[in-house]
């Protein structure tokens, strides 16, 4: 399973370290199928005090295009995106870090519960991402890396990582199918081609991860989508950018207010609300949450191999 935290170095083809950091295990399972957009890594920094999440580009990819996407993924999209820390010095081997907290990512998560999540976790995941993307848009900014690799779920809620893979992958007017570490079922069709990201892109995205977590699949057959949940995702995954709902709207049909009579009164006007209301006890499934402690526990037990002998003149 994800996250081993034992022989991370030879055996798995993990790196010893990277930077600063003793690298304890990977964070992705290695034989899930799912395309995930860069490697990532769980690492400790030698005094102890510090354990990180780490990424690192994937073989062939551009080192200066994962740069500058890591640097531009330090926004603080709100309390559901994890902005990167801490970045490779100019002219080292590129990473990006950061912090640790226990999580699953959400292939993992579906190995985990052995299917498809209920249909409260994807309403509440899709809250919450809502929730970053109108942040994100907001300010401007298109994520352009919405997938279900990109989702790690903690147990107080999602963390949206990955930020601007899809640009990452290719320059704008390059055709990106088929490219190693994109899901071509979370690819917006306009971008496929080369078309440079745009809002209603991170929609069409967000709809194949809820339609991935509600199914095990970005693009299933509308019958396999849960009833309650068939509309909406079906929406954001259409080929028409304009005919895709707006974030806004969309936080309304995963998250209406009548779900959440005693959750404030500005809830209506409020996303941040909406999200916390939604990822009340219970959101994330006892497996789920299980496999959390057992990573949390292998952590907390996993040792760093001794320095190097000083050298004796």
């Amino acid at each position: 399973m994800q996250a081993s935290v034992a022989g991370a170095g030879a055996r798995t083809g993990a790196p010893v370290s990277i930077g600063p950091y003793t690298v304890l295990g990977r964070l992705d399972d290695e034989a899930s199928p799912v395309p995930v957009p860069e490697q990532r890594f769980i690492g400790r920094s030698a005094d102890g005090d510090r354990t990180v999440l780490i990424g690192l580009p994937l073989a062939g990819a551009d080192p200066g295009r994962f740069l500058a996407e890591a640097e531009a993924a330090r926004y603080l999209l709100g309390p559901w995106s994890a902005p990167v820390t801490e970045l490779a010095a100019p002219g080292d081997v590129p990473w990006h870090a950061r912090p640790y907290l226990p999580v699953v990512p959400l292939p993992s998560a579906l190995a985990v519960y052995g299917g498809p999540l209920p249909e409260r976790t994807v309403r509440a995941l899709g809250a919450a991402l809502v929730e970053t993307v109108i942040i994100g848009h907001g300010q401007g900014l298109t994520h352009a890396g919405v997938s279900p690799a990109a989702v790690l779920l903690a147990a107080d809620g999602p963390r949206l990582t990955c930020f601007g893979a899809v640009r990452a992958a290719a320059a704008d007017g390059t055709a990106r199918s088929g490219l190693p570490g994109l899901e071509s079922g979370s690819l917006p069709p306009e971008q496929a081609g080369g078309g440079h990201p745009q809002p209603a892109g991170d929609v069409y995205a967000l709809g194949a991860t809820l339609a991935y977590a509600a199914t095990g699949h970005t693009v299933p057959e509308r019958e396999e989508l849960p009833a309650a949940l068939r509309s909406v995702i079906t929406a954001c995954l259409s080929r028409e950018p304009a005919a895709r709902p707006r974030p806004a709207e969309l936080l309304d049909a995963l998250s209406p207010i009548a779900a959440h009579p005693g959750a404030g009164p500005d809830i209506a006007g409020n996303p941040a609300e909406r999200a916390a209301a939604a990822l009340g006890p219970g959101w994330l499934p006892g497996r789920i949450i299980a496999a959390l402690a057992r990573q949390s526990a292998g952590l907390l037990a996993a040792t760093l191999p001794p320095p190097p002998a000083a050298r004796q003149d």
